[in-house]
């Protein structure tokens, strides 16, 4: 039998060194989650209002569900996917709705939106699911390597899809500040969702592009080797980011995975579970006919 596991957590959220003011928001809602980072975007402080609703929401929600069939509405409780799977897509859901109607409601907040990246340990199945729409990262480090569990919705992402044969040229031509897919953009979201087999020891990165824009990943898993102080070692992420340029806000949360009774960590190598796009799915009362995605751009 497994040792059940817990997760510990920490970040920090830093303005950069040629921002005037910060966009991101960060939460860690329970001692399993979630556990949130929202990079919003948007003129006029608009980013990051819509950052602190998409947090926001997600927490409340969190807080205050009740029964899982009914703590899905007005989305649907989707059969082929996990409690807890279901309960993070309808945190996300809700937040992009929740910026949508905000957006909508005033001038100076119309057309704003936030990439959001959730995870939560479901301790149960030794699983952490992570939910992502736009290029805000998760990672994980595990014996010594580094994944990148996430796909960026972005421009350059798409072209690298459909003509994975560019040169070296060709691809340093194309926009990199371009994100295909954020909250707020539309009613019809969709939600990148996966489970990971976790393992004592895991160390899970969630960030901003200002972290994963600036710092390498070999640098991210240097700054993160050994027995580290999750507070520390994001201090350590976000100092790093500065001395590279910190050309936009930084925030780094880091969840380390432990067995809840000390013991060592077993030796497994279960491979990452293949990712899935969740449509927004149908909604109680609402019209979720699908619309043409806009394209961002960040500043």
């Amino acid at each position: 039998m497994k040792p059940r596991l817990r997760a510990l957590a920490a970040g920090i959220s830093d303005v950069g060194l040629q921002r005037d003011h910060n966009e991101d928001n960060f939460v860690i809602v329970a001692a399993s989650g979630p556990f949130v980072v929202a990079d919003g975007m948007g003129g006029h402080r608009a980013g990051d209002v819509a950052s602190r609703i998409a947090i926001d929401s997600i927490s409340e929600y969190f807080c205050g569900s009740g029964a899982i069939e009914e703590a899905t509405w007005p989305f649907h409780f989707d059969a082929r996917l996990s409690e807890n799977e279901n309960r993070l897509l309808t945190g996300v859901r809700l937040a992009n709705r929740r910026i949508l109607e905000r957006s909508a409601r005033s001038r100076e907040f119309h057309g704003m939106g936030t990439t959001v990246v959730s995870a939560m340990l479901d301790a149960g199945k030794s699983q952490v699911i992570i939910a992502h729409v736009g290029d805000s990262r998760a990672y994980r480090v595990r014996g010594g390597f580094i994944t990148q569990m996430t796909r960026d919705h972005s421009l350059f992402n798409d072209y690298l899809a459909a003509m994975p044969d560019l040169s070296d040229e060709q691809r340093n031509e194309l926009p990199r500040n371009v994100i295909t897919r954020a909250l707020g953009m539309q009613d019809d979201i969709a939600i990148d969702l996966q489970t990971d087999e976790a393992r004592a020891g895991d160390v899970y990165v969630l960030c901003s592009d200002g972290l994963s824009g600036m710092v390498e990943d070999e640098e991210l898993l240097e700054l993160l080797a050994g027995d580290i102080d999750l507070t520390d070692a994001c201090r350590a992420l976000v100092r790093r980011a500065n001395e590279n340029g910190g050309e936009d806000n930084v925030t780094a949360l880091l969840i380390r995975i432990e067995t809840e009774d000390g013991s060592a960590p077993p030796e497994d190598d279960s491979p990452v579970d293949s990712l899935r796009t969740i449509p927004s799915g149908p909604m109680t009362g609402i019209d979720d006919t699908p619309a043409a995605a806009p394209v961002s751009s960040r500043r």
